[in-house]
């Protein structure tokens, strides 16, 4: 049997005495591409940091390639950090940086290329998001589109095994979302690396993933296709994707007394 590319067993996470993730088992195989998705404070960031190994479980194991994250050294913990990209919400560029500078800054810091390998690269990245040319520019004169296909070109400086992306598609207008969404999907499939998105965009993400993790209250409450989240009979999931003002999520606050009973209550 292939060992997972990631793999978590048993998992439970507070911070302080609020619990964020319970009793979590899932895996995700080498080269596949899933999305993470729930409500908010349903424990998707969490997850997140669980893979890259910012925090540990206060029970079970994060497994990556069956190695357990828990137990690394932080040399070893480095190398398993060298081999991520991450693509954050809002690109995260550094704004004194040219464009050019930001692309291969992780190629200045993480090898030992020289300059003239290094150049080519950038413009060999910048090419593949579709925006050779613009490496002399600084990021405050690109669009929020511009700035998401640079983050990314940034992202795959370096050819990462496994990428991760938060909330990659926030804030974009319809065509930049597109676009985005167009470029991730070919960039994994080239790479073929182990992809995982948080992300709260149903319709672009179900289009382009290959497995959905669905979470609820710290808990998952659905793993499988696309296809299989779309027929599944599930109160969480059909409030989230029909976007349901009232359901497993109330919309009302849980006040401790009636509305009556707080307009008669004089101070």
């Amino acid at each position: 049997m292939t060992t997972p590319f990631i793999e978590m067993q048993d998992v439970a996470f507070a911070y302080g005495d609020r619990p964020i993730l319970n009793n979590v088992n899932l895996t995700i195989r080498q080269g596949a591409f899933a999305a993470i998705m729930g409500g908010s404070g349903s424990g998707k960031t969490t997850l997140m940091r669980l893979i890259t190994g910012q925090i540990h479980p206060q029970q079970g194991k994060v497994l990556v390639e069956g190695r357990d994250l828990a137990a690394l050294s932080h040399s070893e913990l480095y190398e398993h950090r060298r081999r991520m990209g991450v693509l954050f919400q809002h690109g995260a560029l550094f704004t004194d940086l040219s464009v050019y500078d930001n692309i291969a800054f992780p190629m200045r810091e993480l090898t030992r290329l020289p300059e003239p390998v290094i150049r080519d690269l950038v413009i060999l990245k910048l090419n593949a998001v579709g925006l050779r040319g613009v490496e002399r520019l600084m990021p405050s004169e690109l669009s929020g589109g511009m700035s998401r296909r640079v983050a990314l070109a940034r992202t795959i400086a370096l050819d990462p095994e496994l990428m991760l992306y938060d909330e990659p598609f926030t804030g974009l207008d319809p065509i930049s979302l597109g676009v985005i969404a167009h470029l991730i999907s070919r960039i994994n499939s080239a790479l073929r690396s182990t992809s995982v998105m948080v992300s709260h965009d149903i319709e672009q993400s179900l289009k382009i993933v290959d497995q959905v993790i669905f979470l609820a209250h710290g808990e998952i409450v659905f793993s499988g296709s696309p296809e299989e989240m779309r027929e599944l009979d599930s109160p969480w999931v059909r409030q989230f994707i029909g976007g349901e003002p009232n359901g497993p999520v109330a919309f009302r606050y849980p006040a401790p007394t009636t509305l009556q009973q707080d307009l008669l209550d004089k101070p």
